[in-house]
């Protein structure tokens, strides 16, 4: 409101929206029927003056709300303080009005490093690696006309083809041409308020 007010332009930090995988997602994705999110990481030590959720789930939060596009319906959570005196590891149910769940986990308690995004939908599952930026899609195809009655369906995998380049420079460039030609930012201070809030209604579930 107040960037709205002044003619600021205000673009909020939310830098995986550049990763060239989640930019090659929203090419495929179309309606999409169950979602599944992992961020794991081992505890850094910093960031915690904040939970998890917060911290690190408020990122595929903001993507899984742009890929789905249908308002939050309803919302389970789970979480706990494992080091810090904040919720360290947390698990949150989304619905959507269209129908679709997302299941997103996040730790900073993890031994291992995992940032990964699958989702389904009619005929297609999608596999997003945050880290190398990779999107992996499986399609089941149909029999050609004319094949025998009991020729079955075949899954094909491919390997998307994406456009890799540095998040956190896109992220800049981005920021610099909305000033430059006054445009509408990337992400919007309208959008990261609204993963802001779900962010909290997952809290208060906790």
């Amino acid at each position: 409101a107040a960037a709205r007010r002044t003619g600021r332009i205000l673009q909020v930090g939310h830098v995986e929206r550049f990763n060239g995988g989640v930019r090659a997602l929203h090419e495929l994705v179309r309606e999409p029927g169950f979602i599944e999110c992992h961020r794991l990481g081992p505890f850094a030590g910093r960031g915690t003056d904040v939970d998890v959720v917060r911290d690190l789930m408020i990122h595929d939060i903001d993507i899984i709300l742009r890929l789905v596009r249908s308002p939050v319906v309803q919302i389970q959570a789970v979480g706990v303080p494992v080091i810090s005196d904040r919720v360290d590891i947390a698990n949150a149910r989304l619905q959507f009005a269209s129908g679709c769940i997302a299941n997103v986990t996040a730790s900073r308690v993890s031994i291992e490093r995992l940032r990964k995004l699958r989702i389904f939908q009619r005929d297609t599952y999608l596999a997003l690696d945050y880290a190398t930026q990779e999107v992996t899609c499986y399609r089941r195809l149909l029999p050609p006309p004319g094949a025998p009655a009991d020729a079955l369906p075949r899954i094909v995998r491919e390997q998307v083809a994406v456009d890799k380049a540095e998040p956190f420079r896109l992220e800049v460039e981005a920021f610099l041409a909305a000033v430059r030609t006054r445009s509408r930012p990337v992400v919007s201070g309208a959008e990261a308020l609204e993963a802001l809030r779900v962010a909290g209604q997952i809290l208060a579930k906790i």
